[in-house]
């Protein structure tokens, strides 16, 4: 056991001997999250998986990327669902050209040198994409990545909105534009957040919009995604990956979770990511829903 982890757990036992159990928050379990849909509900589902398992659990989603990994690192959360692109590229610094499988193995790999365990990846690719709307003159023809690389090449001023992330990593428009040899240019890149990104796109205000593939509003707005020509995007399965002092502490953990990532694939977090952002229903309910459908609640 970590020192933190035994922490907590001293905390709980204080708060016992103290009478104050009813009133003191001393969770088991801390789930993280980052902060967009996919992972909103991801991170609320697990939560509610855990607590049907008999897990006290704290859940803390809405993080950045890097600093929900930090909070992994220094065990200030014990699990939450990361992407194997994002580990190879963004945190393990590999930039050669792998398979999915290969990818996975590689995160494995490296990851488990840190104490992080991967569980079973699930079949849903959250890759990153270029999206553009119908019937605007701008993009009309645009087929690849390559088609749009030539327009900015070509001094066409195409706005493209992203989130705050995505222009300043590798994986992302900075190694885009190196692989696909343009520059979009600062004046044309607006970073933004995705839902109002799409409004915009929607609305005319943008050109392009950096999305996720499992985004519920891709086929809602019917959108077009550029094909990736060149295959610079990694794979991005989505996975649980857990504290290796955690999962020791709690073995039953990896069945639980495996049997919520390996139910999971592309269309199936379209639909629920669409359910949350194109008919606005809650996390709550579309996370409590699908784990009902399964028969895991």
């Amino acid at each position: 056991m970590t020192d933190f982890s035994r922490f907590k757990r001293i905390l709980l036992t204080i708060a016992v001997s103290l009478g104050a159990a009813g009133s003191v928050s001393a969770a088991e379990l801390t789930v993280g999250g980052k902060n967009f849909t996919e992972q909103l509900i991801l991170a609320e589902m697990t939560t509610q998986l855990l607590e049907a398992e008999g897990y006290d659990v704290e859940k803390s989603d809405g993080m950045g990327t890097a600093v929900v990994r930090s909070a992994l690192e220094n065990g200030a959360v014990d699990l939450y669902w990361e992407y194997t692109g994002t580990s190879l590229v963004t945190f393990n610094k590999v930039t050669e050209s792998l398979s999915p499988e290969e990818t996975y193995q590689r995160v494995k790999e490296l990851d488990g040198t840190k104490g992080l365990v991967w569980l079973a990846p699930s079949k849903a690719n959250n890759t990153y994409a270029m999206a553009i709307r119908k019937d605007n003159p701008k993009t009309d023809g645009m087929e690849t990545i390559s088609d749009m690389a030539a327009a900015y090449n070509a001094g066409e001023s195409l706005i493209m909105a992203t989130t705050a992330e995505f222009p300043r990593r590798k994986d992302g428009l900075l190694g885009l534009q190196k692989a696909y040899e343009f520059e979009a240019g600062r004046a044309n890149v607006r970073p933004m957040d995705l839902g109002l990104a799409y409004k915009a796109l929607a609305n005319g205000d943008v050109d392009i919009v950096s999305v996720q593939a499992t985004d519920g509003l891709i086929a809602a707005m019917d959108l077009t995604l550029l094909k990736d020509d060149k295959e610079f995007f990694p794979n991005y399965a989505l996975t649980p990956v857990i504290r290796q002092d955690t999962l020791e502490e709690h073995p039953g953990l990896k069945d639980i979770l495996e049997s919520l990532s390996t139910g999971l694939d592309d269309p199936t977090m379209q639909r629920l990511n669409g359910e949350v952002d194109v008919q606005q229903k809650t996390i709550e309910d579309v996370a409590r829903s699908y784990l009902e459908e399964q028969g895991l609640l």
